[in-house]
Order: structure tokens, then sequence, then C-alpha cells
């Protein structure tokens, strides 16, 4: 078993995650591997948010769901709460599963459509035999109801009854049911309005503040990241390219992949926005089947270097507490 530090709950070192290929129609046999995760580590203390960004296919979802052990680990450590659970089946993660949940990106799909608001949310506390008797189970209901910001008298209700915002509401109040340490939430605003997004993400701070729950907040929109998060963590083609806190990673991006995804955010000033310049990245992202040798975004990097198309640069640790892999800053 690996310690951890008190205040660390989590802690990811060298996780991989490989699906295999297979072909034949008769004789099926593994002709390669997608890395979807290939070597990422990184580590989330207690009460904060780590973000977790980059391109759709880079691997955000996967490294969630494989902390969570929701996906089989090829290779490498998840230690949560000073235990290394990587090795675990699914009966010694069951106990493990009450500190640890998920929140879902579709607040559609992952409600049961079938099953009323007292079911969906009661659910993990009947799974883990904490329900109590039928008062004490519906007090709890209405509790986390009124927590999230619905009203009791909606745990009655059908989810189609509900819009996207409040549907993701229930899904948040069905991860705090068993009042777990650490929250995976796997682009919970990206499937709602702009309008709505904001009032969600303004719940999960406030959650965190009264609860002091740890979240590791995956998305691809970095203005959102940049609100929630106190750290975020860079990832492109299954690996992590930076880690810093938000103030430095928005006020001084190490890595020209970083740099490119700020860039891309749109500033509200027309402008501002109209006079700053363009960065674009050009290219495809190359296959997680075949990645190219070298630094992985020097395809596309428009400052790369010969060593960067050999050599693959390591997440080196900076003296001001970030870390990057780049050759610009090895």
């Amino acid at each position: 078993m690996t310690s951890s530090a008190p205040e660390t709950v989590l802690e990811v070192r060298d996780l991989k995650v490989h699906f295999p290929v297979m072909a034949g129609a008769v004789l099926r046999r593994q002709v390669g591997s997608v890395k979807a995760v290939d070597g990422v580590s990184f580590d989330v203390r207690r009460g904060e948010t780590l973000g977790l960004v980059g391109e759709s296919g880079c691997g955000k979802s996967t490294t969630g769901l494989a902390v969570l052990r929701m996906l089989d680990i090829t290779s490498g450590q998840v230690v949560f709460e000073g235990e290394d659970i990587s090795g675990y089946d699914r009966a010694r993660m069951r106990p493990i599963r009450r500190r640890m949940q998920m929140v879902y990106q579709d607040p559609f799909g992952s409600l049961n459509p079938r099953m009323k608001v007292a079911e969906l949310i009661g659910e993990p506390l009947q799974v883990h035999g904490m329900a109590g008797d039928r008062g004490a189970y519906r007090a709890r209901v209405a509790s986390l109801l009124d927590m999230v910001g619905l009203l009791p008298d909606m745990a009655d209700r059908y989810p189609h009854e509900f819009s996207g915002g409040q549907r993701q509401r229930i899904g948040i109040a069905r991860a705090l049911a068993l009042e777990p340490s650490l929250i995976i939430c796997d682009e919970p605003v990206s499937a709602l309005d702009v309008s709505i997004q904001a009032q969600v993400v303004n719940l999960f701070q406030e959650l965190q503040e009264r609860l002091g729950l740890t979240y590791v907040f995956i998305a691809h929109d970095l203005a959102v990241v940049r609100h929630i998060s106190h750290r975020i963590a860079v990832m492109y083609l299954g690996r992590i390219v930076e880690i810093a806190s938000r103030y430095d990673l928005y006020a001084r991006p190490l890595h020209p992949y970083t740099e490119a995804l700020l860039a891309a955010i749109p500033i509200p000033n027309p402008e501002i926005e109209a006079k700053r310049p363009q960065q674009i990245i050009t290219g495809e992202v190359p296959s997680a089947m075949r990645p190219p040798p070298g630094c992985r975004f020097h395809t596309r990097c428009p400052r790369a270097m010969d060593v960067c198309k050999s050599v693959d640069p390591p997440l080196k640790q900076m003296d001001d507490g970030r870390a990057v892999a780049c050759h610009l800053h090895s």
C-alpha cells in the first residue's frame, strides 16, 4: 500500500488505460491498442478542485472512469485516501464507492426515466444499506433536494418533468447522497444552456465550501474551468502536458498547446478580440493507436524543434510548483 499525505485525497501515478484493437472475423486476434490514457500522473488535495482540460478524445473522461475503477487499468497506480485501489475487484471497490462518486455529462441519459426523483436520489442509500426507515429515507431525500436548490415536493415527479439544469441538480443530489469525499465531474455543464451553466457551477462551489468536497472537474471549456478550479491539468493525446494553478496557467502558459487553447477563448470585447493575434492549431490530432514519436504535439506545434520529433519530454516539476512536459523548458 502506498502512503498518502493527510491532505491528499487522490494520487494517480503513471496511469495507463489501453484498449485492445481486434481483427479477424473468425480467429480474433489483437492487432494493436488504443492508448487512451498513456502515463498520467497527478495529485488532488482535500477541498480543492483540479480541472482536467483538453480537446475531445484526449483521454479526460477515460481518466475519470479509471480513477473510479469503472474501467480496467492497464498499469499504474490509483491511491484514494491512502489506499491503493488499482487492483481492487468489484467486491473490494463496493465500500470505496461510498466515498467517491460521479456527476455525468448528460443530465437526460444519466437518469432512469421510469424512476421518480425520490427513487433516483435514494437508490445509493438503499444499495449501501443507509436508507433507514421510511421517514428517515424521505427526510434525507428532501434534505438533498433542498441542498441543490430544488423543492422537497419534487421528489414524486419523473425526470421528464424537469429542465436540463434541474435534472443535473438531481444528478448532483444523487452523488451527494452517500456523503463522498471525492466527486468526479465529467463535463457536467457542457450539455446545458449557457445561461444555466453559471448557476450549476456556482452550486458546485457552494457545496464545496459547505461540505468540504474535493472535485476532479473534467471539461473542454477553459472559461468554465478557470472559474471553478484551483489547479488545472492540460491533457493532449493521453498525456498531461502542463499542471499549474489557474492564475499561473492563464497569466503565463508554458506549453504551446496550452497557449493555443487559451488563445481560442473568445474575449467579450469586440475591439480587443479583433486586435489580438490569432493562434490556430493546424492539422489533425494524431491517432491514439499510433501516437507520433517524441513529443506527441510536435506534429501540430508552431515552435517544434528537431529534438521534439524524437525525444518524449517528461513532465518536469518547475521551481514555482507547476509542471510542464516541453523541451522549451527542459
